[in-house]
Order: C-alpha cells, then structure tokens, then sequence
C-alpha cells in the first residue's frame, strides 16, 4: 500500500466515533467479535463493516482461535499515527512560534 494511501485509511478509520470507541476498547486486551460487540447497540453486520475498516487501515489485526475471530490492536500502526500526528501538529505549533 503507497504511503499515502495508508495514511488516508488510517484516517477514514479513525474520523468515525465507533471505530474510535472499537480502538478504546482493544487498547486493553485482545477480544472477539462477541466481546466487542457486547459494548454496542448496532448489529453485527455493522460491525463487521467497522472492523474491515479498521483491519483494511492496519489499525487492528485478526486470528481465527477455533471458530472465533479474535482481534487486537496493531500498535506498530497506531504509534505510527501518533507520529504522523506529532508531525503534522507540532510541527504547525513550531512555525507559529518563530
């Protein structure tokens, strides 16, 4: 995936509150599909969609255990959207401040 298209997924994938929340969620421990659906109200076709977004940005990683799909967060990504935010943001906040 180019460089720029990966930071746009990431980005779509984050600019939604439930998939915010999802990210919330598995920053503790790795889940199933279950689990994760028991903190929402929307239905399981739903969050299927929400989780392939997320996957498709890189933001999570799945496993099959048996016949569950077990996910957890993929923090090599998001460390690297913690950096593209440093970069973005300070930077902007360094040159306001020359």
């Amino acid at each position: 995936m180019k460089e720029t298209s990966k930071q746009e997924s990431m980005f779509t994938a984050i600019a939604d509150i439930q998939r915010r929340k999802i990210l919330k969620i598995l920053k503790h421990n790795e889940m199933s599909v279950a689990a994760i659906k028991s903190h929402f109200d929307f239905s399981g076709a739903t969050l299927s969609h929400h989780l392939n977004i997320l996957k498709n940005a890189e933001l999570v990683r799945v496993r099959r255990q048996g016949q569950q799909r077990i996910y957890t967060l993929n923090l090599s990504v998001v460390e690297e959207l913690l950096l593209l935010f440093n970069q973005i943001f300070v930077s902007q906040e360094n040159e306001k401040q020359k």
